[in-house]
């Protein structure tokens, strides 16, 4: 019975278990969890991605940005319009390389570890109405030519204004609690803090910060991308705004592009759903942001063009500005 359940654990589990430091020998330790001595004594190189490779993923990358909706087989699509030769499955590894999925909700989409807790979506129908209310997260990627670097940044729902942000050449969950802690250090806490349920934020590295200041903890649902759409929405404005048209070649470079680019967003990029002001603005006036996260129209509320998008919008729980009390603006609106 003990040997079953020792089978029954993934084979990356089991080579973690063998160790020098253990008084029994490696051949006995590799015994008794079932991998082989091979697999122990072999050097765990990592295979750099070729020229090509890179290439591939910068496109797939360029296209989920410009639409975030495709799915593998769309991208296929696309790359094979661009003359690449390539199947479902190559692209559904390189898309997975780049932690992206498809917004229609379907199986395996989310990356949570299976050991970390999982926190409810708290903020279906909320009214954001005052900054620090509610932040958010998430982590993107940007291609080098040497590979890619991960960005993880923290944005207040009222102001879209982004509070902290950090670049990592390793996709662990270090990085996004040093990003957490200085925008708790400068801004103060929030009332409710919103992530994925990527195994970074669902860790105890993070969670346990958000819990030691008495934050409410929420996560979007599996498949349901736009439960975190102005992270999502930020991260567009960045590559398309600042990334792709100066192509940086390396990390540093990286760092004070991003840096430059973010003082100008928040202190001078006016946004159409704040009414034309900056993010700095409508964050220290308390006055021109918002946000309300629709979970369904009520019957009073559905204009022609909402029941032309119903089909998009009703279901999804998705987060839009305020505008006009009573008259939600459409998610295209927030995307201009």
């Amino acid at each position: 019975l003990a040997q079953k359940k020792v089978w029954d654990q993934p084979i990356e589990v089991r080579k973690q278990w063998v160790g020098s430091i253990e008084p029994l020998t490696l051949t006995r330790q590799c015994e008794l969890a079932g991998v082989a001595r091979s697999t122990v004594y072999a050097p765990q190189l990592i295979a750099k991605p070729g020229e090509q490779e890179l290439t591939l993923l910068e496109l797939i990358d360029a296209e989920y940005t410009r639409h975030p909706f495709y799915g593998s087989r769309k991208i296929k699509q696309y790359l094979r319009g661009l003359g690449h030769k390539i199947n479902r499955k190559r692209v559904q590894r390189l898309m997975g390389v780049l932690g992206l999925a498809g917004m229609a909700p379907g199986p395996n989409t989310s990356r949570r570890h299976p050991q970390h807790k999982v926190y409810p979506y708290l903020l279906r129908g909320v009214l954001v109405t005052r900054p620090n209310q509610v932040w958010s997260t998430d982590i993107t990627y940007i291609r080098l030519p040497r590979g890619f670097v991960y960005l993880v940044a923290v944005i207040d729902w009222y102001s879209r204004k982004v509070l902290s942000w950090r670049l990592s050449n390793t996709l662990d969950s270090g990085f996004c609690v040093d990003c957490l802690e200085q925008a708790l250090q400068i801004y103060g806490k929030p009332e409710i803090f919103n992530t994925d349920q990527g195994c970074q934020f669902t860790s105890e590295a993070f969670t346990g910060v958000l819990k030691a200041y008495g934050i409410a903890i929420s996560m979007d649902g599996r498949g349901r991308a736009l439960d975190n759409i102005f992270v999502e929405r930020l991260w567009r404005s960045v590559k398309h705004e600042d990334v792709y048209l100066k192509g940086y070649a390396t990390m540093p470079d990286l760092l004070l592009g991003l840096t430059e680019y973010f003082v100008f967003y928040n202190t001078e990029r006016m946004h159409q759903s704040l009414g034309y002001d900056t993010p700095d603005d409508v964050y220290r006036t308390a006055s021109g942001g918002g946000a309300r996260i629709v979970d369904k129209y009520s019957e009073t509320e559905k204009t022609h063009l909402e029941i032309e998008t119903k089909k998009e919008t009703e279901n999804r729980g998705s987060a839009v500005p305020l505008h006009v009390k009573g008259y939600p603006l459409k998610l295209d609106a927030l995307l201009s």
